[in-house]
Formats: structure tokens, C-alpha cells, sequence
């Protein structure tokens, strides 16, 4: 699970291996939910967040590296 972690500084390998530990913790969070074990629901929405954080790091890094791509072709 993240803990204060600055997305920007985490390579893409780190990035995708913090983002598959948050679903994980989201899943087993769920299910303790749903058997009644959960006291605090708001982990919920922070680990939701967390996710969302994760997917739009990792997606404005793709928007990058296209926009480079297509900046070296235009320039060669």
C-alpha cells in the first residue's frame, strides 16, 4: 500500500508494482468489508485514490513518450 510516496519520483517498473500492491490491499479490504471485519470504511476511498493517482501518473507518462515520438519523427 502507498504511503506518502511522491508518484512523480517512482521509475514505470516501481509505479506498476506500487499500483498491483494498492489493488491487492483494495481487494482484501473489500472482503473484509463484506464479512463485517472492516472498522474503518474510509480505507476504501484512500486506497480507491490511491489507484486513481497511479493510473494518472502512469498515463501521463504515455501521453509523454508518444508526444516525443511523434516529435522526432516530425523533426527527422
Amino acid at each position: 500500500m502507498a504511503k506518502d510516496i511522491s508518484y512523480q519520483e517512482l521509475d514505470d517498473a516501481a509505479l506498476l508494482r506500487e499500483l498491483a500492491e494498492t489493488k491487492d490491499a483494495l481487494f482484501k479490504k473489500r472482503f473484509e468489508n463484506a464479512t463485517g471485519q472492516l472498522d474503518n470504511v474510509s480505507v476504501l476511498k484512500k486506497l480507491r485514490k490511491d489507484i486513481a493517482r497511479f493510473n494518472t501518473e502512469l498515463r501521463s507518462r504515455e501521453i509523454a513518450a508518444a508526444e516525443a515520438l511523434e516529435n522526432q519523427r516530425e523533426n527527422a
